[in-house]
Protein backbone atom coordinates (compact mmCIF):
# COMPACT_ATOMS: atom_id res chain seq x y z
CA UNK A 1 0.00 0.00 0.00
CA UNK A 2 2.73 2.61 0.65
CA UNK A 3 3.93 2.51 -3.50
CA UNK A 4 0.12 3.09 -3.95
CA UNK A 5 0.40 6.01 -1.71
CA UNK A 6 3.19 7.59 -2.44
CA UNK A 7 2.64 7.66 -5.95
CA UNK A 8 -1.18 9.01 -5.64
CA UNK A 9 0.61 11.87 -3.82
CA UNK A 10 2.78 12.35 -6.85
CA UNK A 11 -0.76 12.74 -8.74
CA UNK A 12 -3.03 15.48 -9.72
CA UNK A 13 -6.55 14.91 -8.13
CA UNK A 14 -9.77 14.58 -9.83
CA UNK A 15 -12.29 14.65 -9.39
CA UNK A 16 -13.93 14.44 -5.88
CA UNK A 17 -15.93 11.15 -4.75
CA UNK A 18 -17.39 9.60 -1.30
CA UNK A 19 -16.10 6.49 -2.06
CA UNK A 20 -13.67 6.39 -4.79
CA UNK A 21 -10.31 8.18 -4.83
CA UNK A 22 -8.93 9.34 -8.42
CA UNK A 23 -5.63 10.44 -9.18
CA UNK A 24 -3.93 11.60 -12.26
CA UNK A 25 -0.67 10.58 -12.58
CA UNK A 26 0.04 13.41 -16.08
CA UNK A 27 3.34 11.94 -16.87
CA UNK A 28 2.50 8.11 -16.89
CA UNK A 29 -0.48 8.99 -18.75
CA UNK A 30 -2.58 6.86 -16.13
CA UNK A 31 -5.68 7.53 -14.06
CA UNK A 32 -6.20 5.87 -11.10
CA UNK A 33 -9.19 5.04 -9.44
CA UNK A 34 -9.32 3.55 -5.60
CA UNK A 35 -11.92 2.19 -4.44
CA UNK A 36 -12.81 3.23 -0.85
CA UNK A 37 -16.51 1.93 0.77
CA UNK A 38 -16.85 2.43 4.47
CA UNK A 39 -17.28 -0.40 7.00
CA UNK A 40 -17.91 -3.24 4.46
CA UNK A 41 -15.43 -2.84 1.10
CA UNK A 42 -18.04 -4.37 -1.32
CA UNK A 43 -19.68 -2.49 -4.48
CA UNK A 44 -21.94 -0.27 -2.71
CA UNK A 45 -25.08 1.79 -4.89
CA UNK A 46 -22.85 4.40 -3.79
CA UNK A 47 -19.57 3.07 -5.29
CA UNK A 48 -21.76 1.82 -8.66
CA UNK A 49 -23.06 5.28 -8.97
CA UNK A 50 -19.90 6.73 -9.18
CA UNK A 51 -18.43 4.06 -11.28
CA UNK A 52 -20.73 5.14 -13.97
CA UNK A 53 -20.42 8.73 -13.46
CA UNK A 54 -16.56 8.59 -13.93
CA UNK A 55 -16.52 5.87 -16.53
CA UNK A 56 -19.01 8.29 -18.08
CA UNK A 57 -16.61 11.73 -17.99
CA UNK A 58 -13.85 9.05 -19.24
CA UNK A 59 -15.61 8.45 -22.48
CA UNK A 60 -16.11 11.86 -23.40
CA UNK A 61 -12.89 13.36 -21.73
CA UNK A 62 -9.88 10.46 -21.57
CA UNK A 63 -8.25 12.19 -24.33
CA UNK A 64 -8.29 15.58 -23.20
CA UNK A 65 -7.26 14.27 -19.81
CA UNK A 66 -4.34 12.95 -21.64
CA UNK A 67 -5.50 9.48 -19.91
CA UNK A 68 -4.34 6.26 -22.31
CA UNK A 69 -3.79 3.75 -19.08
CA UNK A 70 -6.90 3.36 -16.08
CA UNK A 71 -6.61 1.40 -12.94
CA UNK A 72 -8.52 0.05 -10.79
CA UNK A 73 -7.19 -0.56 -7.23
CA UNK A 74 -8.05 -0.75 -3.92
CA UNK A 75 -7.97 1.82 -0.63
CA UNK A 76 -7.94 -0.45 1.71
CA UNK A 77 -5.23 -3.03 3.12
CA UNK A 78 -5.72 -6.74 2.01
CA UNK A 79 -8.84 -6.35 0.58
CA UNK A 80 -9.59 -5.35 -3.40
CA UNK A 81 -13.39 -5.99 -3.54
CA UNK A 82 -15.88 -8.40 -1.47
CA UNK A 83 -18.38 -8.18 -4.40
CA UNK A 84 -22.07 -7.60 -3.86
CA UNK A 85 -23.61 -5.84 -1.15
CA UNK A 86 -25.24 -8.65 0.39
CA UNK A 87 -26.46 -6.97 3.05
CA UNK A 88 -28.57 -5.10 0.51
CA UNK A 89 -29.34 -8.38 -1.46
CA UNK A 90 -31.05 -10.43 1.61
CA UNK A 91 -33.63 -7.18 2.48
CA UNK A 92 -34.56 -6.71 -1.23
CA UNK A 93 -34.83 -10.62 -1.34
CA UNK A 94 -36.90 -10.89 1.56
CA UNK A 95 -39.56 -8.18 0.22
CA UNK A 96 -39.95 -9.81 -3.21
CA UNK A 97 -38.34 -7.18 -4.98
CA UNK A 98 -37.36 -7.68 -8.15
CA UNK A 99 -36.93 -4.45 -9.89
CA UNK A 100 -34.45 -3.36 -6.89
CA UNK A 101 -32.59 -6.67 -7.57
CA UNK A 102 -32.32 -5.68 -11.14
CA UNK A 103 -32.00 -1.99 -10.50
CA UNK A 104 -28.54 -2.87 -8.16
CA UNK A 105 -27.50 -4.81 -11.22
CA UNK A 106 -28.14 -3.14 -14.01
CA UNK A 107 -25.30 -0.34 -12.29
CA UNK A 108 -23.14 -3.35 -12.05
CA UNK A 109 -23.21 -4.55 -15.50
CA UNK A 110 -23.24 -0.96 -16.63
CA UNK A 111 -19.51 -0.47 -14.86
CA UNK A 112 -18.06 -3.70 -16.11
CA UNK A 113 -19.16 -3.24 -19.93
CA UNK A 114 -17.89 0.26 -19.86
CA UNK A 115 -14.75 -1.14 -18.24
CA UNK A 116 -14.83 -3.82 -20.91
CA UNK A 117 -15.37 -1.60 -23.68
CA UNK A 118 -12.18 0.20 -22.50
CA UNK A 119 -14.24 3.12 -21.78
CA UNK A 120 -15.19 3.41 -25.76
CA UNK A 121 -11.92 6.03 -26.17
CA UNK A 122 -8.96 2.99 -26.36
CA UNK A 123 -7.63 3.01 -22.97
CA UNK A 124 -5.85 0.27 -21.80
CA UNK A 125 -7.82 -1.00 -18.27
CA UNK A 126 -6.03 -2.67 -15.54
CA UNK A 127 -6.89 -4.07 -12.48
CA UNK A 128 -4.13 -4.18 -9.37
CA UNK A 129 -5.07 -7.19 -6.95
CA UNK A 130 -3.31 -6.09 -3.71
CA UNK A 131 -6.16 -8.09 -2.09
CA UNK A 132 -9.19 -10.15 -1.79
CA UNK A 133 -11.22 -10.45 -4.77
CA UNK A 134 -14.59 -12.12 -4.17
CA UNK A 135 -17.70 -12.48 -6.60
CA UNK A 136 -18.24 -9.32 -7.48
CA UNK A 137 -15.08 -7.76 -6.94
CA UNK A 138 -13.50 -11.03 -9.23
CA UNK A 139 -15.74 -9.70 -11.77
CA UNK A 140 -14.67 -6.82 -11.70
CA UNK A 141 -10.96 -7.57 -12.19
CA UNK A 142 -11.68 -10.13 -14.64
CA UNK A 143 -12.88 -7.13 -17.05
CA UNK A 144 -10.02 -5.30 -17.14
CA UNK A 145 -7.51 -5.86 -20.45
CA UNK A 146 -4.24 -6.61 -17.72
CA UNK A 147 -4.98 -8.26 -14.29
CA UNK A 148 -1.82 -7.68 -12.29
CA UNK A 149 -1.98 -9.41 -8.63
CA UNK A 150 0.48 -9.68 -5.42
CA UNK A 151 1.42 -12.78 -4.80
CA UNK A 152 -0.52 -14.43 -1.67
CA UNK A 153 -3.81 -12.73 -3.00
CA UNK A 154 -7.01 -14.82 -2.91
CA UNK A 155 -10.20 -14.43 -5.57
CA UNK A 156 -13.03 -16.79 -6.30
CA UNK A 157 -16.94 -17.04 -6.44
CA UNK A 158 -18.34 -17.88 -2.83
CA UNK A 159 -21.83 -17.11 -4.21
CA UNK A 160 -22.67 -21.18 -4.14
CA UNK A 161 -22.55 -20.88 -0.35
CA UNK A 162 -26.13 -18.90 -0.48
CA UNK A 163 -27.34 -20.93 -3.19
CA UNK A 164 -26.95 -18.68 -5.86
CA UNK A 165 -24.31 -17.97 -8.73
CA UNK A 166 -22.43 -14.52 -9.57
CA UNK A 167 -24.44 -13.44 -12.13
CA UNK A 168 -22.97 -10.12 -13.14
CA UNK A 169 -20.66 -11.76 -16.26
CA UNK A 170 -18.25 -14.36 -14.44
CA UNK A 171 -19.84 -17.08 -16.37
CA UNK A 172 -19.46 -14.48 -19.87
CA UNK A 173 -16.00 -13.95 -18.63
CA UNK A 174 -14.52 -17.02 -17.67
CA UNK A 175 -15.90 -18.65 -20.53
CA UNK A 176 -13.97 -16.84 -22.77
CA UNK A 177 -10.82 -16.73 -20.79
CA UNK A 178 -10.87 -20.20 -20.20
CA UNK A 179 -13.55 -22.55 -21.28
CA UNK A 180 -17.42 -23.27 -20.37
CA UNK A 181 -16.40 -26.15 -18.02
CA UNK A 182 -13.88 -24.75 -16.13
CA UNK A 183 -16.09 -21.14 -15.71
CA UNK A 184 -18.80 -23.49 -14.18
CA UNK A 185 -16.25 -25.70 -12.09
CA UNK A 186 -14.95 -22.19 -10.18
CA UNK A 187 -18.75 -21.13 -10.12
CA UNK A 188 -19.87 -23.99 -8.16
CA UNK A 189 -17.18 -24.90 -6.15
CA UNK A 190 -17.08 -21.73 -3.78
CA UNK A 191 -13.09 -22.21 -3.62
CA UNK A 192 -10.63 -19.31 -3.05
CA UNK A 193 -7.76 -19.74 -5.80
CA UNK A 194 -3.89 -17.89 -5.19
CA UNK A 195 -2.69 -15.38 -7.30
CA UNK A 196 -0.03 -17.83 -8.25
CA UNK A 197 -2.96 -20.63 -9.14
CA UNK A 198 -4.36 -18.39 -11.31
CA UNK A 199 -1.70 -16.62 -13.10
CA UNK A 200 -0.73 -20.32 -14.11
CA UNK A 201 -4.35 -20.94 -15.58
CA UNK A 202 -3.98 -17.51 -17.88
CA UNK A 203 -6.11 -15.81 -15.98
CA UNK A 204 -4.15 -13.02 -13.71
CA UNK A 205 -1.75 -11.85 -16.12
CA UNK A 206 1.21 -10.40 -13.95
CA UNK A 207 2.52 -11.93 -10.18
CA UNK A 208 3.83 -9.03 -8.76
CA UNK A 209 5.70 -8.97 -4.76
CA UNK A 210 3.51 -8.22 -2.04
CA UNK A 211 3.55 -4.12 -1.78
CA UNK A 212 5.07 -3.90 -5.43
CA UNK A 213 2.03 -4.18 -7.16
CA UNK A 214 1.69 -0.64 -7.95
CA UNK A 215 5.90 -0.86 -9.22
CA UNK A 216 4.47 -3.55 -11.43
CA UNK A 217 1.61 -1.19 -12.84
CA UNK A 218 4.44 1.09 -13.80
CA UNK A 219 6.35 -1.70 -15.80
CA UNK A 220 3.32 -3.27 -17.51
CA UNK A 221 3.27 0.66 -18.55
CA UNK A 222 6.60 1.03 -20.24
CA UNK A 223 6.21 -2.37 -21.64
CA UNK A 224 2.94 -1.56 -23.47
CA UNK A 225 4.30 1.86 -24.33
CA UNK A 226 6.86 0.22 -26.37
CA UNK A 227 4.84 -1.92 -28.57
CA UNK A 228 1.40 0.12 -27.75
CA UNK A 229 -0.08 -0.35 -31.24
CA UNK A 230 0.50 -3.99 -31.43
CA UNK A 231 -1.07 -4.69 -27.97
CA UNK A 232 -4.13 -2.46 -28.82
CA UNK A 233 -4.42 -4.60 -32.12
CA UNK A 234 -4.62 -8.19 -30.46
CA UNK A 235 -6.94 -6.70 -28.04
CA UNK A 236 -9.39 -5.50 -30.86
CA UNK A 237 -8.74 -8.88 -32.48
CA UNK A 238 -9.39 -10.94 -29.29
CA UNK A 239 -12.93 -8.73 -28.93
CA UNK A 240 -13.79 -8.70 -32.74
CA UNK A 241 -13.50 -12.65 -32.77
CA UNK A 242 -14.98 -13.09 -29.03
CA UNK A 243 -17.26 -10.23 -28.25
CA UNK A 244 -19.33 -10.01 -25.26
CA UNK A 245 -21.95 -7.45 -25.71
CA UNK A 246 -24.65 -5.72 -23.11
CA UNK A 247 -26.85 -8.03 -24.15
CA UNK A 248 -26.02 -11.27 -23.01
CA UNK A 249 -24.66 -9.49 -19.64
CA UNK A 250 -28.56 -8.09 -19.31
CA UNK A 251 -29.79 -11.35 -20.23
CA UNK A 252 -27.63 -13.72 -17.78
CA UNK A 253 -28.77 -10.99 -15.16
CA UNK A 254 -32.07 -11.87 -15.37
CA UNK A 255 -31.51 -15.14 -14.25
CA UNK A 256 -29.38 -14.36 -11.21
CA UNK A 257 -32.71 -12.01 -10.52
CA UNK A 258 -35.38 -15.19 -10.96
CA UNK A 259 -32.62 -17.22 -8.82
CA UNK A 260 -32.17 -14.69 -6.03
CA UNK A 261 -35.33 -14.14 -5.28
CA UNK A 262 -36.05 -18.15 -5.20
CA UNK A 263 -33.33 -18.66 -2.59
CA UNK A 264 -34.99 -20.03 1.02
CA UNK A 265 -34.53 -19.00 4.96
CA UNK A 266 -31.77 -20.94 5.50
CA UNK A 267 -30.04 -19.20 2.60
CA UNK A 268 -30.63 -15.74 3.65
CA UNK A 269 -29.33 -17.11 6.76
CA UNK A 270 -25.79 -18.17 5.01
CA UNK A 271 -25.84 -14.74 3.26
CA UNK A 272 -25.82 -12.82 6.93
CA UNK A 273 -23.19 -14.70 7.64
CA UNK A 274 -20.89 -13.50 4.96
CA UNK A 275 -22.19 -10.42 6.04
CA UNK A 276 -20.58 -10.20 9.09
CA UNK A 277 -17.48 -11.38 7.70
CA UNK A 278 -17.63 -9.09 5.06
CA UNK A 279 -17.80 -5.97 8.25
CA UNK A 280 -15.59 -8.17 10.01
CA UNK A 281 -12.50 -7.54 6.80
CA UNK A 282 -13.87 -4.17 6.41
CA UNK A 283 -12.88 -3.74 10.21
CA UNK A 284 -9.23 -5.31 10.13
CA UNK A 285 -8.45 -3.25 6.90
CA UNK A 286 -9.70 -0.41 8.55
Amino acid sequence: MSAVTSIAHRSASTPTFRQLQIHIDQKHEAAWCFMSAPARPCFTTVMLDELNDWFGRLRHGAAALGVRYHVIASAMPGVYNLGGDLDLFSKLIQQQDREGLLDYGIRCIDALHANLQCLDSGVTTISLVQGDALGGGFEAALSSDVIIAERGTRMGFPEILFNLFPGMGAYSLLSRKLDAKQAERMMLSGDLYSAETLHDMGLVDVLAEPGDGALAVYEHIRRENRSRNGFRAVRKVRNTLNPLGYRELRDVLEIWVDAALALEPRDLRMMQRLVSRQTQLGAAAA
